[in-house]
């Protein structure tokens, strides 16, 4: 380099292809997120950050002014510190552009496997959470970077910071709506359904939800598949303490009135009326390792459909017996949900025991338990569940079947003039 007059480099400033937003988009091909696939850019930054006793190399354009301000406070001079610092960002960068490319082309191999033997995990801090769970616990949330109706992309309207349970429960509630055609409300708490309600007026449908347990809708997430509409807007202001509301969107006008009570956070996202799609592969940590499976994702023409009593049911009931066990997915098991039409009426979520779930959803639901529709996540292993469901006037009962007592469960629905339908499909939600 001396011999031929060339200066040693001491900064090194390096904007790889911008190819995790290439395969971001919809309807990217392949051969487009190929051509963005950077070469050299990551052999300099490697480079560089190799020498960082001599050399500084800037990846993050958050860094700049950071870098700046600190050559223009010593010369032109960059500190060890500094060095130090944009060198482990550097490593990471470059860590986290192979680990996309990575990941991309081998879900689009001919041979990749619907579970996949490596998953490369590339995550950006979205920011800092003011606590976790609990406040003793430190939290921040983070994003993929990829498109669609998924919470990172969720635009926050209106309202103070958002907590780790609020996004917990916006999750839930977005997933909730979208299984849903109808236009449909979710009106949750700790990731259960306080009232889940479909019908072609969205505010008839928030209505309905609500009045499925207004004690526990106080303090609650609500969850939307439509544009918030004024006379939906309406009830939603009417509604004593809400946390926060997720939509697809919100009609001209109506944030005026949602936002007069200021604590209330009132998120966009667009996309919360398309249904999810199957194969999608969702994971949850375990210590040391985790655990990958595919979403629950099930429609009508996934359920083997058998009428296993006297009793058929009508047409219209086929409908509310579609809707409760779509609901009941969306609850933690074991699981019962009570439905008239299109809406619950009473819930039964989360306890150890099936019979004990029926009882608390029956209870809750009181009289509107005659005639109801009931759902459940799982078979009844004894037919007490059954009976307790009869004993309270259930009309219906839909449930994926599949006990060593069936036939006592059949007998017992018999003998109420229960009609039941078995759908092959279980929901478990752990």
């Amino acid at each position: 380099m001396e011999a031929h007059g060339i200066e040693g480099i001491d900064l090194l400033c390096v904007n790889l292809y911008p190819f995790e937003k290439t395969i971001a988009r919809d309807g990217v091909t392949r051969d487009e997120a190929v051509e963005q696939i950077d070469i050299g850019g990551p052999a300099m930054v490697r480079s560089a950050a190799k020498n960082s006793d001599s050399v500084a190399v800037v990846t993050d354009p958050a860094d700049y002014a950071r870098v700046q301000s600190e050559m223009e406070a010593n010369g032109g001079a960059i500190g060890a510190e500094t060095r130090r610092y944009l060198m482990v960002k550097a490593f990471a960068r470059t860590a986290e552009y192979d680990s996309a490319i990575a990941g991309y082309l081998s879900s689009k191999s001919e041979e990749a496997a619907a579970i996949p033997d490596r998953i490369q995990l590339n995550l950006k801090k979205v920011g800092d959470l003011r606590y976790g769970e609990n406040p003793h616990q430190k939290a921040a949330w983070y994003t993929d970077g990829s498109s669609g109706p998924k919470l990172p992309n969720a635009k926050v309207l209106s309202g103070k910071e958002l907590s780790y349970n609020n996004l917990l429960d916006l999750e839930s509630a977005a997933r909730m709506v979208r299984d849903f055609a109808e236009p449909t409300v979710a009106i949750l708490k700790h990731n259960n359904p306080c009232g889940l309600a479909s019908d072609s007026d969205l505010a008839t449908a928030y209505k309905n939800a609500y009045d499925c347990d207004p004690v526990s809708a106080y303090g609650s997430i609500i969850g939307l598949n439509r544009i918030v509409d004024a006379a939906t807007a309406e009830r939603i202001h009417e509604s004593p303490f809400v946390e926060a509301v997720i939509a697809p969107g919100y009609a001209e006008g109506v944030l005026d009135l949602l936002t007069e009570k200021q604590s209330r956070r009132f998120l966009e996202l667009p996309g919360l009326d398309r249904n999810p799609e199957k194969g999608t592969l969702e994971l949850r940590f375990i210590e040391g390792g985790a655990l990958a499976q595919e979403k629950d994702v099930a429609w009508e023409d996934d359920y083997d459909w058998k009428v296993v009593t006297k009793r058929q049911p009508t047409a219209e009931e086929k409908a509310s017996l579609l809707f409760a066990f779509r609901a009941v997915k969306h609850v933690k098991s074991n699981a019962i949900v009570l439905v008239q039409g299109t809406h619950t009426v009473g819930i039964g979520a989360g306890q150890m025991n099936r019979l004990e779930s029926v009882r608390i959803a029956t209870k809750n639901a009181g009289d509107k338990a005659k005639g109801s529709v009931l759902g459940s996540d799982a078979f009844f292993p004894f037919r007490d569940g059954v009976d307790a469901a009869a004993e309270a006037g259930v009309g219906l009962i839909i449930q994926p079947g599949g006990s060593k007592r069936d036939d006592e469960a059949i007998e017992a629905a018999d003998e109420a003039g229960i009609a039941m339908v078995f759908t092959g499909v279980r929901h478990f939600r752990h």
